[in-house]
Parts: C-alpha cells; structure tokens; sequence
C-alpha cells in the first residue's frame, strides 16, 4: 500500500471531471500548499484514453465521421509538463473505498490489485450507459470493439428501435436517420419511404423533456426529414433477447414490447435511457437513493465521512479557517442550450 506520509492526492475517473481536476490540483492547489514536494496527485481511470462523448452518437458510424485523434485523447500525455514526481496515473478499476482508513482498492489492467492510501480524495468516475456505443464504459479499445460490431451490422438493418427520448436518444437517431436516408427535400415536411425504418420511443409526452415543448417540436420536426418516427407515452417494457443492446448481445434480431402491449421488431436495438453511476465500490452509507454519491450540493463535499474526502487542503496543513476564506459555492447553469 502507498503510504499516506507521500501525502497522496487521490482523484477517481479520468473524464472531463476527474482530468481537469487533477490539472487543478497540479497548478493551483499543491503549489500554494506547505511542503508542496511530499504531495503527489494520482489519477485512476479504467481508460488511459478520453474521448468526447458527447459525440458518440455521431461517431459510432464510421470513424470517417470524426478525425480520431479528436475524438480520443491520451490521458497521461496531459500531464507530462508537470514535474514527475508529482503526478501518477494508474490504469485501472476502483473496486474499493475505506473512507475510514482512506485507502482505495483498484484492479489494474494487467489482472494485480493496488491499494492505494489517500491524503484526500476526489471521486469523479461519472456514470456508465446503458448501450455500450454512447459511452467510454470500459477502455477505449472496448468501446471501438463495440462501435465494429455495430457497423457491420448496420448494412442488413432495415428496422431499428432506440429507447429513450433525451439528448442522447434524439441525436442518436437524427445521426442514423441522416446516415441510412438521407434528408427529405426542401419542401416536405416529412421524409416518405425511408430506406431504413427507425422508431425513437419516450415515455415522456414529449423529446427532450427537460427543453421547452417548442424545443422538443423542432427537433421532431428535424427527425421527421430524416425518417425517424417518434412514439411518445409509451415505455419499453420487454426487449427479447432480455440483454440485447448490452455489450453481451449487442446486434441481433429483437422483439420490443411497449407498455401499452404495443409490438416492434426491429434488427437493431438502441437504449439511451440515461446512465448508472459508477459508485459500486462505494459504502451504502455514502449513496443516495439513486446510487449517486450523497453530496453537499453547495461545496460538493461528502459531508457524512470521516475527513478529506473533497475537504479543504489548507486547513488540514494548520492554517486558520479565516485565512482560508469562505468555500467556493457550486452553482448550477440551469439555462437552456
């Protein structure tokens, strides 16, 4: 086990939050620590890749759709500026979280186990999806394993099925939509004998449920000249095979059954029905009800630990609270874009 004396900066997942992070910690925090040189700040992600992941449903296509080294970036050569004793990264998997002991428990790569000791801890491992195309769930190379299988598939598809009315299951479709027929001209409303039959279901009353209806209109509006139909009000309720559309059966032939007993075949199936967080190495105690991290929603801290887990790195050092001034309150951006 690494030893706490090193004074180790511990932050979990190396996506947009963990990463920019850990680049905070390196530039503004550890400098104006005392004994800046005993701490070191360690980053543990399942992927040494991130990707943009918002453009998943464009980029599941073809990689002819994005240039790859855009789409895919090296998450150690991020941080090759800093000097390298002040910063790690470890491939792998948090399996474990002592908040009591602060030490963390990760599976690496290449099958050994680490335990890793924490002077402070960030955990930033985010969520995993539901389809194994619309997200970094593993590794990178995993996620281009899925994104060749679906592409092959794609050709002999002539109905495909996609659950989930929101940002990812509307782009998901407009993408395919675009890419299997193309667009109705510039006069019709409506794309009429789409080459490819897709079916986009919410059970919301309408898309993109968190957006004004008048929002959600035109984005039907848009899908409609692409070939997508949308069902609204109506939930999945059975897909078979049960796992179709998982990482263990992702392209096959798949009886979708909606709530109101409503039938769809369809030779591919998408669900885009929002995300897990990725918190199973985490206590209970620690979890809210939906098995997100129970956090203050003002400091972003765990309150209910013992100490430093997104707790101030000053204070702990012997200085004054008043000389650290008052915490930096989190604000959400709530506006529409």
């Amino acid at each position: 086990m690494s030893q706490d004396s090193s004074k180790n900066l511990v932050v979990l997942g190396g996506s947009y939050g963990g990463v920019s992070t850990a680049h905070y910690l390196l530039k503004h925090v550890v400098p104006q620590l005392p004994n800046r040189a005993s701490y070191q700040v360690i980053l543990i992600s399942t992927s040494s890749q991130a990707i943009c992941r918002p453009a998943c449903p464009r980029a599941l296509l073809s990689d002819d759709m994005f240039p790859q080294e855009k789409l895919f970036d090296g998450v150690p050569q991020q941080f090759e500026q800093y000097p390298k004793d002040s910063f790690r990264f470890i491939q792998g998997t948090a399996t474990k979280l002592d908040h009591d002991d602060r030490y963390v428990t990760a599976s690496l790569k290449d099958g050994i186990t680490e335990e890793i000791a924490y002077h402070a801890l960030v955990i930033a491992t985010g969520t995993s999806t539901a389809s194994p195309l619309l997200g970094l769930n593993g590794d990178s190379e995993s996620l281009r394993a899925t994104w060749k299988t679906f592409r092959e598939a794609l050709p002999n598809a002539k109905h495909i099925v996609i659950a989930g009315g929101g940002p990812t299951g509307v782009e998901t479709a407009g993408e395919l939509g675009e890419y299997l027929n193309g667009r109705a001209g510039w006069f019709s409303s409506k794309l009429e004998n789409p080459k490819v039959t897709i079916t986009l279901v919410t059970a919301g009353s309408k898309i993109l449920p968190v957006l004004r209806p008048a929002i959600a209109k035109k984005a039907e509006n848009f899908l409609a000249q692409v070939g997508v139909m949308v069902i609204t009000g109506s939930r999945v309720a059975t897909v078979l095979p049960t796992s179709v559309g998982t990482e263990s059966v992702l392209t096959t032939n798949t009886t979708v059954t909606l709530k109101d007993g409503k039938i769809l075949e369809a030779d591919l199936y998408i669900p885009a029905t929002g995300a897990i967080a990725n918190t199973g190495f985490i206590y209970k105690s620690l979890l809210t009800a939906s098995s997100s991290v129970e956090t203050n929603i003002s400091t972003l801290r765990i309150d209910n630990t013992s100490t430093r887990v997104y707790a101030d790195l000053f204070i702990i050092e012997g200085k004054e609270e008043c000389a650290v001034g008052a915490d930096r309150v989190f604000k959400e951006d709530t506006r529409e874009t």
